[in-house]
């Protein structure tokens, strides 16, 4: 029986009439509803027509967690009186409640994305609601795109729907092509802002990892809100190790201690979301934010923090990271205390600090990895996703990085298109990565054992099942605890879509990924290949899969677990193979370093395929969180296509290397010196020496010094013809105009210091033009004095002028500064003894002023030279006067 008071009460109904009007219309619409109005459960109900009397269409209800689905859908049913099953439905992965009178089915917006893939029509759908929309997950805008382009190129009837629960309505309508905004007024409760901040500073998220003081902080705020408010605690917390933490330090408080997550067992789920006799503190993810409504809370204790993806996309790493939730995800937590009755907000932080924290979430395709995406929209028929209405457009530099992944693992072409492959792929709901893994390794270790290792890696196992991927299937397949039910379930509908025959190609492993993949068969290691005495392999070709029996090793018995589960975790990530380096160090073949905990038992292993880890902030290596042993063959047949072998002629800490080396990704399998190797390559190599430490490797005289500060004069005053030789950059960059033939001919390090670089800077010179004749009278190196002395100008300085350093009485006569290329020189003027007495580039001056002065205080210091009172009238000498006598 229809429960139509409760039907009645729910604000939302106010704007039914405009929301169905606009569909009417338009066709699609945006309801703008805050949380608690009845836009989840009220709405798919009047537009399927079983309230309201309207006429009766099939409605598709997206949501973006599995949790608010199945709440959704059991609300609804309970709104009509009816069990999950009948009328109203739900779709999630693993799980299916619905039969063949469901009329609204809700689904994850994963569902959806993969019916989109097989039935871009959604045949018998009449409606499509898509929940939650402000939220910006990417599978949630993924759908969004992909339904506007159904709507606009194959069923223009089709009634779309976009809900959010925030303003940020005028985005969406312009996705949805200029739709109509309806907006219904919520009925909320006042709620009361406490600002809790800690006592102490504690340090700020980085990673993962969450300060404990800042949890312990959290703690005593539920314990205080305990104390002074009526009613259940919800208190949100980024993820499932913070809440049990924070369950950890409750205990002893009189209430029930409720831990709600993505990963909760459903009976947890369930508890929070039924009403109950007794006092909870209900601890939870972002889970509880919107889509569900949870009875009986009337206190909400905000930590503050959320979790985003991260990705490197340089590392080939991505993990959750630990960010400062926003102002709207701050309002949408305290709306939560509202919902029934006044209630009261505790705010982990202080009130200064709420102004600067972000004022929206950031879009999950703005920072998440998007090959999972890019497949999707390959598939789509859109590789670049150009023509898709998206909210925001992907990141560049993410969509090439994608598309390097999907190469790699064989499901796209060249061009971006999907191969059959790929096509299989995208329909198995997993990432790329994961898809390959399970294909391939369902051919090398059997498709049970494959699925049970995907399912692993696709929903990390808890932190107490250990790094080793092989004794976390183990205990996972002994365990009872919620975590393996979940497992079990996801493994076995992987068993079941990696069973499916598929299409000729799409299961064979590609050995290239720009080869074309051909036939399907069961693959299995190939054995390892003989070495030769320097441990090389005799075969240059890499390792990859030779055709066998499902799961057996290449001896012809069954793959052992343990190699199985390295096999399939290097499948999924062959970038993240990784060789010892020695006390718990790694190099993986991205060329990241990764390190294992302290207590770790995979600390002996020679390789290790890492199937999950995360780099801190500020650090150089990568932090091993799952991995598991493999050997070098297996490491080389699941990253075949890293694996390279050549020459390598390079500039390394001051010395030409010349060698000939195998190398899986960044990793160095083998070397061997080159005797004769490429005379181009040990060029490139000497070049790049020559850019790293500078021209000082060549043999630098005092006379070339002086042709490149001369030629550097000239180029400053004069320009062209005159070349640029200041800076070592541009000498480089012209390294065939003057270091030729001299460069090619030197095999090593040693041969630089031989080349005479004024020698070789002479071939610069402006000879075509002739110009190259008046360098002596542009720049002479030495300049007449006077005296009679010939005196080397210094042409160092880089901006400066040519400086003349002369003793003072052999310029006597002189009235004139001396100019060089026009240019006035800079004379430095010294004492008998060679010391400077005084800098003018005005001698005229000089004479006239400074002399005197300097004449006082020399004629005393060295009475045996000449002081003349009229130094322009006097004889320029470089002797005393005892000499000049004679």
């Amino acid at each position: 029986m229809i429960r139509q008071a409760a039907l009645d009460a729910l604000p939302v109904r106010e704007a039914v009439p405009a929301l169905v009007s606009a569909l009417d219309g338009h066709g699609a619409a945006v309801l703008c509803a805050p949380p608690g109005t009845g836009k989840t459960t009220l709405v798919p109900l009047v537009l399927a027509g079983l309230v309201g009397g309207g006429p009766r269409r099939r409605v598709v209800v997206a949501e973006p967690r599995r949790i608010a689905a199945r709440a959704a859908a059991r609300r609804m049913a309970w709104l009509l009186g009816e069990a999950v099953g009948g009328s109203v439905g739900f779709t999630v992965r693993g799980e299916r409640v619905a039969g063949p009178d469901t009329v609204v089915e809700v689904v994850t917006t994963g569902v959806l994305l993969q019916r989109l893939q097989r039935d871009q029509e959604l045949t018998g759908v009449d409606v499509v609601v898509l929940d939650e929309c402000h939220e910006r997950h990417l599978d949630a805008d993924t759908v969004a795109a992909f339904l506007v382009d159904v709507r606009e190129t194959l069923r223009p009837e089709l009634r779309l729907v976009a809900a959010s629960a925030t303003t940020d309505s005028a985005a969406w309508a312009r996705v949805l092509g200029g739709a109509p905004v309806v907006e219904a007024a919520g009925v909320s409760y006042p709620v009361e802002t406490v600002w809790a901040p800690p006592a102490r500073p504690v340090r700020p998220p980085h990673g993962m990892r969450v300060d404990p003081a800042q949890l312990t902080h959290v703690a005593s705020v539920v314990r205080r809100a305990l104390s002074e408010r009526a009613g259940d605690v919800l208190c949100f917390l980024p993820g499932v190790g913070e809440i049990a933490r924070v369950a950890g330090q409750l205990g002893g408080v009189d209430a029930e201690v409720l831990q709600v997550h993505g990963r909760a067992p459903a009976a947890v789920q369930d508890a929070a979301l039924a009403a109950s006799d007794h006092r909870r503190v209900i601890l939870s993810t972002a889970v509880a934010e919107s889509s569900l409504t949870v009875p009986g809370v009337r206190v909400v204790v905000d930590s503050g923090l959320a979790r985003e993806p991260r990705v490197d996309h340089a590392r080939g790493l991505g993990a959750l990271a630990t960010v400062r939730a926003s102002r709207a995800a701050g309002r949408q937590r305290a709306g939560r205390a509202g919902r029934e009755a006044p209630g009261a907000v505790y705010r982990c932080w202080a009130e200064a600090e709420d102004g600067r924290l972000p004022a929206f979430p950031s879009p999950e395709i703005r920072i998440a990895d998007l090959a999972q995406f890019a497949l999707q929209a390959a598939c789509w028929g859109d590789p670049d996703a150009a023509g898709l209405a998206l909210p925001d457009p992907p990141p560049a530099g993410a969509m090439a990085a994608a598309r390097e992944v999907l190469l790699a693992v064989g499901a796209v072409s060249p061009a971006g298109r999907p191969t059959a492959r790929g096509l299989r792929m995208a329909r198995l709901g997993l990432h790329p990565r994961l898809a390959r893994a399970l294909l391939d390794g369902s051919a090398a270790v059997g498709a049970r054992r494959a699925a049970e290792l995907v399912a692993l890696l696709s929903e990390e196992p808890p932190r107490e099942y250990g790094d080793d991927l092989a004794a976390a299937w183990r205990r996972a397949r002994a365990g009872g605890d919620p975590y393996g039910s979940r497992w079990r379930a996801e493994a076995a509908r992987l068993a079941r879509a990696a069973a499916e025959r598929s299409p000729a190609g799409a299961g064979a492993p590609p050995p290239d990924p720009r080869a074309s993949n051909t036939g399907e068969a069961g693959f299995a290691l190939r054995a390892k290949q003989p070495r030769q005495a320097d441990g090389r392999s005799q075969n240059p070709a890499p390792p990859a899969f030779e055709e066998r029996g499902p799961g057996r090793s290449p001896s012809g018995g069954a793959v052992p677990d343990d190699l199985a589960a390295g096999l399939v975790a290097a499948l999924a990530f062959p970038e993240r193979v990784a060789r010892a380096k020695g006390q718990g160090a790694f190099l993986m073949a991205s060329g990241t370093g990764a390190e294992l905990g302290d207590g770790s038992g995979l600390r002996q292993a020679a390789w290790l395929a890492v199937a999950v880890a995360d780099r801190p902030p500020h650090s150089a290596s990568a932090r091993i969180r799952l991995a598991a042993v493999v050997d070098e063959d297996t490491a080389r047949a699941a990253a075949a296509h890293l694996w390279t072998e050549g020459e390598e002629v390079r500039w390394e800490d001051g010395e030409l290397i010349a060698r000939a080396a195998e190398r899986l990704g960044a990793i160095e399998l083998s070397v061997r010196p080159l005797r004769t190797p490429d005379p181009a390559l040990v060029r490139a190599a000497l070049l790049d020496g020559l850019r790293t430490e500078g021209l000082g490797l060549l043999r630098w005289s005092p006379d070339a010094q002086a042709l490149r500060a001369r030629l550097g004069f000239l180029h400053r005053t004069l320009g062209a013809p005159w070349p640029d030789v200041a800076d070592d950059q541009e000498l480089l960059a012209r390294a065939d105009d003057w270091l030729e033939p001299e460069l090619s001919r030197a095999p090593r390090r040693a041969d630089l210091g031989r080349i005479d670089a004024g020698q070789a800077l002479n071939r610069l010179l402006p000879w075509a033009t002739g110009e190259a004749a008046r360098l002596d009278e542009l720049a002479p190196e030495r300049l007449e004095v006077p005296s009679g002395s010939r005196i080397r100008l210094d042409y160092s300085a880089e901006h400066g002028q040519p400086v003349l350093a002369v003793k003072l009485q052999e310029l006597f006569g002189l009235a004139e500064t001396p100019k060089v290329a026009g240019v006035p020189v800079l004379v430095h003027l010294l004492s008998p003894a060679g010391r400077p007495a005084a800098v003018t580039a005005d001698l005229a001056s000089f004479w006239q002023g400074g002399y005197r002065a300097v004449r006082a205080e020399l004629r005393g210091r060295y009475p045996k030279h000449p002081w003349p009172e009229d130094p322009a009238t006097a004889e320029p000498t470089r002797h005393t006067n005892a000499r000049l006598r004679r």
